[in-house]
């Protein structure tokens, strides 16, 4: 049997390494599993023109060198975001797609919430770096949630390009036109991964919308976790069973077409 091939897609803060180590080590050798960092960290500052679709050609590319004609897509916060262009652009090529909390769905059928929630965040960019973060993280969770302080000591050196990724990100979010009716006529399954402390006005919205888009579509909540302590690191086991049975499911499905 051949092995089930996955790309997997980090968010904006956490390297695709320690991001998803756990989990990769949970689904098993069985799983073909590539971890891709964004192609947005590959110098010290945001390449000139980057956009959502630099992230799309950078899966195009891993794809290409494992010579993957089809394959499941997971995409976390950011790489979330970028997993449903990706699937916007080249539905052909996916079996799958797993959502885990993306940061952003397209700028159509936005709730008041969810309206005062990008507003909220757009007062945060001109802030110094260390406190964009911050707040950053504050807004990202439910209001009775209590973050960790941040870890002692110096913080590694990938940390400093992360204020200007996610301000990158948050640009083109502002611009760029996620295709609607590309992601209505996508057929595979998509799960959507939720965490019950996360703020709802963000990432309840989101998989509220998406449920109006996709056809093969199922939403699965972690009630005692949040966007910074998310499945994939916290709950491997249980994500990778959940993953499994997804990516069963597909390809049962792919092999009856």
């Amino acid at each position: 049997m051949e092995p089930i091939r996955v790309a997997l897609l980090p968010g904006s803060v956490l390297p695709a390494g320690p991001a998803y180590g756990a989990l990769l080590e949970a689904l098993g050798p069985d799983v073909d599993a590539v971890a891709k960092d964004l192609d947005l960290y590959e110098g010290d500052e945001p390449p000139s023109g980057w956009t959502l679709d630099t992230e799309v050609e950078g899966v195009l590319r891993e794809a290409g060198a494992k010579h993957w004609d089809t394959f499941h897509l997971v995409g976390y916060s950011g790489g979330g975001a970028a997993a449903l262009a990706f699937a916007a652009k080249y539905p052909e090529r996916l079996l799958s797609l797993t959502l885990l909390e993306p940061a952003w769905a397209g700028d159509w059928g936005w709730s008041q919430a969810h309206s005062r929630f990008w507003d909220e965040l757009g007062t945060l960019e001109p802030l110094p770096p260390q406190q964009f973060m911050a707040e950053f993280m504050r807004l990202s969770v439910r209001p009775d949630v209590v973050l960790p302080p941040p870890p002692a000591g110096d913080p590694p050196p990938w940390m400093a390009k992360r204020p200007a990724g996610i301000r990158a990100f948050l640009k083109d979010f502002r611009s760029y036109r996620l295709d609607r009716g590309r992601l209505a006529s996508f057929e595979r399954p998509v799960l959507y991964v939720l965490g019950g402390l996360s703020n709802p006005d963000q990432y309840g919205d989101i998989a509220d919308r998406l449920s109006t888009v996709f056809r093969d579509y199922r939403v699965e909540v972690f009630e005692e976790r949040h966007h910074f302590d998310p499945p994939h690191r916290i709950e491997p086991g249980r994500l990778a069973g959940m993953l499994r049975e997804h990516w069963q499911r597909a390809e049962g499905s792919n092999n009856a077409d």
